[in-house]
């Protein structure tokens, strides 16, 4: 049990409206249906929210066909001005998947404080201080608060090196006497897979070293069911600041409900600075609006498993949902039982977005083709240093296989440096479409470019001109088969023979008619007429690999090119990631079935080889 020697108010970060939105459905959620309960919210005296980066930069319009700048300023104009509003950035990555340069990253920072942001929660996944003291100069110059994460995770494997207190207290000393203003420090666990005691450990050591005006926050997911432990550790340790939500977008792989924690906390001496029997009608609201999104129980349920296998809440219903879409879903518990192998491999990186999705990726490689026989282009960089130094060195093997498949060397250099400078292709982009060319417009489209990907699958060109793709987790609705009228004829057996009378200009005409069921001949209704044959496919289709439904991202061949066998002729994007599609013979492309952007499954035709 806890106990403050004095009373103490612990502040609270509502995360309903957006890592509850990610956690629980990857951010596809519509504005419509959260905004009026984040109004509510507001009134109820809640005065520090999520609402934007991570995943909710993203979704909106590559799923939903919404700005999400415009998204966030309709959001900040709802809660008003005092209110404060909270971003999550990924270091080096920004609100991408991505590496970016400073030139992206100022921009970012810019457009962020411009639409409504005062808040900007930064972290590593490398926990590279190089990294975070560098992406956290443009927050601080867009006049922001600045908060530096220490990423945190339970390793899924023995070691006394990294993921320790001493581990992260380092992080913390080292940033503390870097060069960049740091407002607020937060322990960030992305995967709720750190035990209470190295959270509690942490915390106490952190406060030791910290200005004491400056707060300690503590983010965690309730995925192994060990949030409010791991917070009352934090509190216990220290912590001025932690992250809640309200139910539906509570506990499972989300933050747990702000009521258990208020529980919890009785009686101890702390109380948080929201009241919590104003959620009920938060609640209530939030069910009324979102009544039509199916719930996936992988993430309301919570899973213990996630203790071998650190994933972030928000990651892992997106990739039960992928896996399902591709027809993989039984697969799921091999790629689970790889992860401990990718983890240490790669480096012992914490699992938070984009290293998160590169160990998922890299650990569904190797189930599907063999460990390393495919290196994801993600896991890839990081191995060899383009995401930052990794805690851990590699496996030197890996780190060959990555080296060679990628076709890059290692790199040991500021990541930024490396990072594409992509503001002018964006600004080409948009002028080649005759697109205005804004700051706003420049980074919807920088922000969604991925090396090899087709500018006009580019989800910010696409929203620009009016095509986005929306995939909204909605129910299944039932539909009903019609039911026959009941004065319904009988369906023909036979061929009828009638009389029909027509007139038309004053002049009557009569003709016997003889109506025959489909495949009877009217003239011997003992004989069936024989349907045409039907068009017989001339030589050998080309198919997805996968059962379930992918995106066309590439045609690598024409009608008439002359291909071999094994070569690649396409590329699907599933579990957002390319795989190469391969000639099953030689021969000549006679046809192409399908063009970039389609939605296909493996029974539709790619290509037909003769």
């Amino acid at each position: 049990m806890i106990l403050a020697q004095k009373a103490k108010t612990i502040k609270v970060m509502f995360t309903p409206f957006r890592d509850g939105l990610q956690s629980s459905f990857g951010g596809k959620v519509r504005l419509q249906d959260i905004l009026p309960a984040m109004q509510a919210s507001a009134e109820a005296g809640i005065r520090h929210f999520e609402f934007g980066g991570g995943a909710r930069y993203q979704a909106p319009y590559f799923y939903l066909g919404e700005d999400p700048f415009e998204d966030m300023q309709t959001m900040r104009d709802t809660v008003g001005p005092d209110v404060d509003l909270q971003i999550l950035t990924r270091s080096v990555s920004g609100v991408t998947l991505t590496t970016q340069s400073r030139e992206g990253l100022e921009l970012q920072a810019k457009l962020m404080k411009e639409h409504g942001t005062s808040w900007d929660r930064n972290f590593d996944f490398m926990n590279d201080v190089r990294n975070l003291v560098n992406t956290g100069h443009p927050i601080v110059k867009a006049g922001m608060h600045h908060q530096v994460c220490i990423a945190l995770m339970g390793l899924p494997f023995a070691s006394d090196k990294v993921h320790t207190a001493a581990f992260y207290l380092d992080i913390g000393r080292r940033l503390l006497e870097s060069d960049v203003q740091i407002d607020s420090l937060c322990l960030k666990d992305a995967s709720g897979t750190t035990d209470p005691k190295t959270i509690y450990d942490t915390a106490v050591a952190l406060k030791k070293i910290m200005p004491p005006e400056m707060p300690l926050w503590m983010h965690t997911h309730d995925t192994a069911s060990t949030a409010v432990a791991c917070y009352m550790s934090a509190i216990a340790g220290g912590a001025d600041g932690v992250d809640l939500s309200v139910r539906p977008m509570a506990s499972g792989t989300v933050q747990p409900d702000a009521r258990s924690l208020a529980h919890a906390l009785k009686g101890t001496g702390y109380s948080l600075d929201i009241d919590v029997r104003k959620l009920t009608e938060i609640e209530n609201l939030l069910g009324e609006l979102m009544q039509e999104y199916a719930f996936n129980p992988t993430t309301t349920t919570p899973d213990p498993r996630v203790l071998g296998f650190p994933m972030p809440g928000g990651a892992i219903g997106p990739n039960v949902h992928m896996m399902a879409k591709a027809g993989i879903l039984d697969r799921y518990s091999e790629v689970l039982a790889e992860f401990p192998v990718v983890v240490e491999a790669g480096g012992a990186w914490t699992s938070v977005t984009p290293g998160s999705q590169q160990y998922w990726l890299q650990a569904f490689n190797n189930v599907l083709h063999g460990r390393w026989k495919k290196i994801d282009p993600g896991f890839g960089k990081s191995v060899l240093g383009y995401f930052g130094r990794t805690p851990l060195p590699p496996d030197p093997e890996v780190m060959k296989a990555a080296s060679e498949q990628l076709e890059l060397p290692v790199f040991e250099g500021d990541p930024l440096e490396a990072a594409p400078k992509n503001i002018g292709a964006a600004r080409e982009a948009l002028g080649e479409r005759d697109l205005e060319v804004t700051d706003k417009n420049t980074f919807l489209v920088l922000a969604a470019m991925v090396p090899g990907k087709k500018m006009e699958l580019n989800e910010g060109i696409r929203l620009l001109t009016g095509k986005p793709r929306i995939d909204i987790p909605f129910k299944k609705k039932e539909v009903e088969a019609p039911k026959p009228a009941p004065d319904a004829p009988a369906l023909l057996s036979q061929p009828v023979t009638t009389v029909c009378t027509v007139s038309e200009n004053n002049v009557t005409r009569t003709f016997t008619v003889t109506v025959a069921p489909a495949g009877v001949s009217a003239g011997n209704p003992a004989v069936p007429e024989p349907h045409p044959a039907a068009p017989v496919a001339q030589g050998t289709p080309v198919h997805s690999t996968f059962a379930g439904r992918v995106d066309v991202s590439d045609i690598k061949v024409k009608v008439g090119d002359e291909v071999s066998k094994g070569q690649v002729v396409a590329n699907v994007e599933a579990m957002k990631a390319q795989h190469d599609i391969l000639a099953p013979v030689s021969g000549r492309v006679a046809a192409v079935h399908v063009a970039i952007g389609d939605e296909i499954d493996s029974t539709q035709p790619m290509l037909t080889i003769t």
